[in-house]
């Protein structure tokens, strides 16, 4: 441990490299404590664009970047690769999968969510989430291997059943898979395979209430569902999901025969937060207090999406970077204000706009009472993206990339890996 004078430095422990973890370990980098960071991968994903990697847009490489990397010219940092499996707080003691114990002054917790299915996770196996690299080259291989088949298909029906593509969820993600996803067909691999019409693939977007990205005004919304109609995709609101298997989805009043489904339905708290005995909300996610503290342990904070931040308008924050980004600063700044016996301050959410993308020269923006679609939103989400992905090279490769595909309608990532999608 790092000394000033004879007063140690204080030690702190972040558990999770994503936009919040990350985000607090920069903003501690001039600091005087000691900074461990924790997390189950050695990179740094940025989710925004995780659905470009399944649509066969960006490669993996494009959107992550090794945190070690990201961090090695913070002297006061160190990287551990582990998973974090039990916590005492009153010893302050981290305990990790492989046996090693972590102490820490400052424990901060920001390890994200996980897909929820609403209590059926056998549904997982027919209809993957997208939270990781792994999940987006899980859809990426589906999707491409059903074309892939659908090309020697000689039967009609069968055919038809590999071209109806279903996305679960009327969210940005699965708005965002379901544009794509038309895109990625109807101009694309329809001319790659020879055998195939665009007219024949089918993309159905379900969403159980009554409108699509209802985080969003009724206008904006509106306005989202004619943009996917006009690439294609058939948006159904209203759709209560009974049953999902490998022969597609089974809704109240019919059936969609579909071999490709996609869930873009619903997150809940990592898991450990409940392991942890600490007070939860609904989905999982830890109860903060004002200043994102754990109730009795004021050295214990929880940030993003496994934190429940109900201090502005009773209701929790939304799961999304900005938010775990504003509340990671807030902990650098509450932990560098406790160590300088200084008072902390409660943390309060800057909303500085909402956006979502549809598709090529579609997109939907919201700031207060501005509200944008169509192109300009596009050009706006596309800038924003590209100026908060992390690494000089991701941003030229991403921007690069996208230049490329809005010119020539390619895409260079259409690569099948994984199992094998030939039955032996």
């Amino acid at each position: 441990m790092s000394k000033e004078g004879d007063k140690p430095r204080p030690r702190v422990l972040i558990v999770g490299g994503g936009f919040g973890g990350l985000t607090t370990a920069q903003s501690l980098k001039n600091a005087s404590v000691d900074i461990t960071l924790v997390d189950r991968t050695n990179h740094h994903l940025f989710q925004p664009l995780l659905y470009q990697v399944a649509m066969a847009g960006l490669s993996p490489a494009d959107i992550a970047s090794p945190i070690r990397s990201i961090l090695h010219r913070q002297k006061n940092t160190k990287v551990v690769l582990g998973e974090v499996t039990q916590i005492d707080f009153k010893s302050k003691m981290v305990s990790l999968r492989d046996g090693e114990n972590l102490s820490y002054d400052y424990l901060v917790l920001a390890v994200g969510a996980k897909t929820s299915y609403f209590g059926h996770d056998e549904w997982s196996t027919y209809a993957p989430g997208l939270k990781s690299l792994e999940d987006a080259i899980e859809i990426r291989r589906r999707v491409l291997t059903a074309f892939e088949k659908a090309e020697r298909e000689e039967n009609e029906t069968e055919r038809r059943r590999l071209l109806t593509f279903v996305v679960i969820g009327g969210g940005p993600t699965g708005v965002e898979l379901a544009g794509a996803l038309s895109e990625l067909s109807r101009f694309i691999l329809s001319k790659d395979f020879k055998n195939l019409s665009p007219t024949l693939t089918k993309v159905i977007l379900l969403e159980k209430s009554s409108r699509v990205l209802s985080s969003f005004t009724e206008d904006l919304s509106e306005k989202a569902i004619r943009q996917l109609d006009s690439l294609g995709v058939e948006v159904r609101t209203g759709a209560s999901i009974t049953k999902i298997d490998e022969k597609g989805v089974v809704l109240e009043d019919m059936v969609i025969s579909s071999a490709t489904v996609l869930w873009g339905a619903g997150v809940a708290a990592n898991p450990l937060a409940k392991k942890l005995g600490l007070e939860v909300d609904w989905a999982g996610r830890v109860v903060v207090e004002p200043d994102l503290t754990i109730a009795g342990y004021p050295e214990v904070f929880a940030i993003g999406d496994m934190a429940a931040f109900l201090h502005q308008n009773g209701k929790p924050l939304p799961g999304i970077a900005p938010v775990a980004m504003q509340q990671a600063q807030a902990v650098a700044r509450a932990i560098t204000d406790t160590s300088s016996n200084r008072t902390r301050k409660p943390f309060h959410y800057i909303d500085k706009g909402s956006m979502a993308t549809i598709g090529r020269s579609a997109a939907i923006f919201q700031f207060g009472r501005v509200h944008l679609s169509g192109f300009i939103a596009w050009v706006m989400w596309m800038v924003v993206h590209i100026l908060f992905l992390i690494g000089f090279r991701n941003r030229i490769m991403v921007s690069l990339n996208w230049l490329w595909q809005y010119f020539t309608y390619q895409r260079g990532a259409r690569l099948i890996t994984g199992e094998r999608f030939i039955d032996e």
